[in-house]
């Protein structure tokens, strides 16, 4: 479970001053459940998973990942955390199989342990026709699954997807999106940002909508489009960020 508490983050800018890019967000995210983080581009999405994920620390507020503090606790975070994002790096001189059990190591795993989740990972993500390649001769959407599979190599209870199907085709979202599934069916934690509906209405148990740093509304998808008078999520969606007095301000 991951239970967030009204976390914020500000940023100095030299220009703007003080930049609240994050401000007082609660929400909490339940095993065996997709819950959906959505907003535009510099909604403040990007920056709550990396609070959760301790890569950087809050400003104020507080937040747990399976019961573990971010901020004092962050090793325990980490442990207990995959996180993939489209901006994940790879060791570009390893192969897929050799990254994996660098990572393994990294992880403290044992080699037989890493090797047999190696072998899981390969045939469930269809690695294994690239497996023997090395990342920087990779295609996007193939470097993505070897991302996912660091990601998730240690088998955590817990993983964050921050826009992960950005620039991808067709085929291998959906293969992105199936490996999604697969995570919420087999009772981990997900938590899922994007900006595209179309994702949130087949993913999402539970949906936060975050716009300019604030969290405009929660609830279920088809709970906030009647909420909105909405016949589609993406209409809803509009109607909470108020789009149209945006466009004409």
């Amino acid at each position: 479970m991951v239970v967030v508490e009204n976390l914020s983050k500000n940023f100095a800018d030299p220009k703007k001053g003080v930049v609240r890019a994050v401000q007082d967000v609660s929400f909490v995210a339940k095993p065996g459940q997709t819950f959906g983080l959505l907003g535009a581009n510099g909604a403040g999405k990007t920056t709550t998973l990396r609070m959760l994920s301790t890569v950087i620390q809050p400003t104020s507020g507080s937040a747990t990942v399976n019961g573990f503090d971010v901020v004092r606790d962050s090793r325990s975070v980490r442990a207990n955390i995959g996180f993939l994002s489209t901006s994940t790096a790879l060791y570009q001189r390893l192969n897929p199989v050799e990254m994996l059990r660098y990572f393994g190591e990294l992880y403290g795993m044992s080699k037989a342990d890493t090797e047999r989740r190696i072998e899981e990972i390969v045939a469930k993500l269809n690695i294994g026709e690239f497996m023997d390649r090395l990342c920087d001769k990779l295609s996007t959407g193939q470097k993505q699954r070897v991302s996912i599979a660091r990601a998730i190599l240690h088998d955590p209870p817990i993983l964050f997807f921050d826009e992960p199907t950005a620039g991808l085709d067709v085929v291998t979202s959906q293969t992105i999106l199936e490996f999604i599934e697969d995570c919420r069916n087999s009772g981990k934690t997900v938590i899922f940002s994007t900006h595209i509906m179309a994702e949130t209405e087949r993913l999402c148990d539970h949906v936060a909508v975050i716009h300019e740093g604030k969290m405009r509304a929660q609830g279920t998808v088809e709970g906030l489009k009647a909420e909105y008078q909405a016949e589609s999520f993406e209409q809803a969606f509009l109607k909470i960020v108020d789009y149209r007095s945006e466009v004409n301000a």
